[in-house]
């Protein structure tokens, strides 16, 4: 096909994303304490050693999570 004034289409440029190194760590820390959280709370939290002592709400919550995730309960 050829263009209606003969000119070439116009290339659209890219710009990279440039993250300064402080604040990559700053995400990369808290990408890493919010999966260490999500880790203890679907796969460890149980009744010996839960940080809530022996209540189980935490537990209960994510049951179903728990075994469909692999992580054994009783």
């Amino acid at each position: 096909m050829s263009s209606i004034s003969g000119a070439e289409a116009p290339q659209a440029t890219t710009t990279p994303l440039v993250l300064p190194i402080s604040r990559s760590l700053f995400w990369l820390g808290g990408t890493a304490l919010l999966a260490l959280l999500v880790y203890y709370f679907v796969g460890i939290d149980q009744g010996a050693v839960s940080i809530f002592g022996s209540d189980t709400h935490v537990h209960e919550f994510v049951h179903d999570g728990r075994h469909f995730l692999g992580f054994p309960c009783h």
